[in-house]
């Protein structure tokens, strides 16, 4: 019996699990989004909010931190910056797990671990990237001599 015994082992020595789990938390801060196992996403979760928790406060110590837990300062620079702010009227509850099914070659079943409010902002950004291209084409369309209402 597991009685009192907290935290996922993920079939992996300390070290091992340790570096898995701050890859998995530095690449939801870098892409919003990761697909994973359902177990790792469970074990991933708990410390991303540590992490947002952190990037609310703002501090130097939190940044060091932050820092120190995190694999690349691009992510910790994203996590002050960007993700921080979003989330500073939230008290908790971050992310989401939704399960996407089960892989093909194992038969895991797999889960998508995502911060809430990204599927907004990867809107939002397809759309500008969308209305860019409109313009781009627009653009081209005049510098070669064509014009909507040919007379």
């Amino acid at each position: 019996m597991r009685h009192k015994r907290a935290g996922f082992k993920l079939k992996r020595d300390m070290s091992g699990r340790r570096s898995l789990l701050r890859n998995l938390v530095t690449s939801i801060i870098q892409e919003e989004r990761i697909i994973t196992t359902v177990p790792k996403a469970k074990a991933a979760r708990p410390l991303l909010e540590k992490m947002i928790t952190l990037g609310k406060q703002d501090t130097l110590h939190a940044r060091r931190l932050a820092a120190a837990f995190l694999m690349t300062p691009d992510s910790v620079k994203k996590l002050f910056d960007k993700i921080g702010p979003r989330f500073a009227q939230r008290n908790g509850g971050y992310s989401r797990i939704i399960r996407v099914g089960c892989r093909k070659g194992d038969g895991a079943e797999q889960a998508l671990l995502e911060l809430v409010g990204s599927e907004l902002v990867k809107r939002a950004a397809d759309r500008a990237k969308r209305r860019e291209e409109r313009l781009k084409a627009l653009r081209e369309g005049r510098e070669d001599g064509e014009t909507e209402n040919p007379s």
